[in-house]
C-alpha cells in the first residue's frame, strides 16, 4: 500500500513537472534550476493535495458543527490567499533562495574542518531504523521544538509584534492557520529546517512531518465545535483546545491583563502544555482576536488586506525595537 502511494505520487509529480513546471522554468530562462524545480514540484503537489483534503474533509466539519456563523467573508478570503501562497510553496521558495545556500556553505565548511555529524537515528540502532518508529520520534522532537518556538512568539515583544497578526483574525476558520507575517513564517521555517539538518532527518521524512503537522493545524483552526473528550484532549490538540489559544486574553496573556504569555501552545501534543503548566482545558468557545484591537481597548488596526497586514506587522516590529526589550514571562497558570 505504501509503495503504491509512493509510486502514484512520484508519477503525479513527474506529470506536473513535465507539463507545467518545466516549461515555465525554461520560459523564465532558469534552466540551471531544473533539479530544484523538480523538488519544488513535489511541495506544490503536496500543497494541492492538502487543499483538497481541507475542502472535502475539514470543510464538512465546519458546516456540520460550526462554532459561530460566518459573517466576515472578506477576512476569510484573505486567509485563503495566505493558505495558497504558503501551502503551494512560497515559503519554501524564500527558504531556498535565502537560508539554504547559507546553511549549505556552513555545513560544507564544518565537514572540511573534520567536525563529525550527529544523527538522532544513531541513539537507538535497529529500532529507529524502522520507518514508522523514526517518523514518530521525529514528530515528537519537532513538536517539542514547535512548542517552545510558539511560546517565544508570545513571550518576546518583537516576535509578538509579528505573530499577533495570526491572532488578529476574529473569524477563525480552517484557512486561518497560515495567516502569518511572512517574516514570522521564514523565522519558524528556518528554525525547523536547521533542526532537521542537525538531527539528520531524511528529506522524505521531513516532508511527511510537515504535511502531517500542517493538516492537523488546519483542523485545529476550523470553525468547528469539536472536542476529543477528557482523555483525548490530553493526547492530541483539538479544535476546542486550540481555539482557547486564540481566545481574547487567555491565548496571549499571562499573569495579568496586557502581560504577554498565554496558554495552549502545543502544535500536535498537549503534553508540553501539561509539563510546563500552560494548559487550559476549560470547555468553552470564546470570541477570538487580540485585546488591543477591540474598540474599547483602543481599536488597533491590524489591516484588512494582505499587503497592509504585512506592512503594519513591520511597523509594530519597528516600534518594539525602538523600545527597551523585556524578558519573556516564565510562569503561567495551569488550568487542567
Amino acid at each position: 500500500m505504501i509503495d503504491w502511494i509512493s509510486n502514484t505520487f512520484d508519477s503525479l509529480q513527474l506529470l506536473l513537472y513535465e507539463n507545467v513546471v518545466q516549461p515555465v522554468v525554461f520560459g523564465l530562462g532558469l534552466g540551471n534550476l531544473l533539479e530544484d524545480a523538480f523538488d519544488a514540484t513535489g511541495w506544490l503537489l503536496l500543497g494541492l493535495m492538502q487543499i483538497v483534503i481541507m475542502l472535502v474533509g475539514i470543510r464538512v466539519l465546519e458546516r456540520r458543527w460550526p462554532v459561530e456563523p460566518v459573517t466576515d467573508h472578506a477576512a476569510i478570503r484573505v486567509d485563503v490567499f495566505y493558505t495558497l501562497i504558503h501551502r503551494l510553496g512560497l515559503v519554501h521558495l524564500l527558504m531556498f533562495f535565502s537560508i539554504e545556500p547559507v546553511w549549505d556553505g556552513i555545513a560544507a565548511e564544518l565537514r572540511l574542518a573534520g567536525m563529525p555529524s550527529w544523527q538522532l537515528d544513531g541513539l537507538w540502532p535497529g529500532v529507529i531504523d524502522i520507518a514508522w518508529v523514526s517518523l514518530l520520534l521525529y514528530l515528537v522532537v519537532f513538536d517539542f521544538a514547535g512548542y517552545w518556538l510558539h511560546r517565544w512568539q508570545h513571550g518576546w515583544n518583537w516576535w509578538w509584534a509579528l505573530h499577533s497578526l495570526h491572532h488578529s483574525q476574529r473569524q477563525m476558520t480552517m484557512w486561518s492557520d497560515n495567516r502569518n507575517h511572512l517574516l514570522d513564517d521564514v523565522i519558524v521555517a528556518t528554525a525547523m529546517a536547521l533542526l532537521a539538518r542537525v538531527i539528520g532527518v531524511e528529506p522524505g521524512q521531513f516532508v511527511a512531518i510537515t504535511v502531517i503537522t500542517q493538516l492537523h493545524e488546519s483542523l485545529q483552526h476550523a470553525n468547528a465545535r469539536i472536542t476529543f473528550g477528557r482523555i483525548g484532549e490530553r493526547l492530541l490538540v483539538s479544535p476546542r483546545f486550540h481555539r482557547l489559544h486564540h481566545s481574547i486574553g487567555i491565548g496571549h496573556e499571562s499573569g495579568g491583563r496586557g502581560t504577554l504569555g498565554g496558554h495552549n501552545f502545543g502544535v500536535l501534543l498537549p503534553v508540553w502544555d501539561l509539563l510546563f503548566r500552560t494548559a487550559n482545558f476549560e470547555n468553552r468557545y470564546d470570541a477570538t482576536g487580540v485585546r488591543d484591537q477591540l474598540p474599547e481597548e483602543g481599536g488597533r488596526d491590524y489591516g484588512e488586506g494582505f499587503w497592509r497586514q504585512q506592512w503594519l506587522g513591520l511597523k509594530r516590529l519597528a516600534g518594539t525595537l525602538r523600545r527597551a526589550p523585556s524578558p519573556p514571562p516564565l510562569g503561567n497558570a495551569n488550568r487542567s
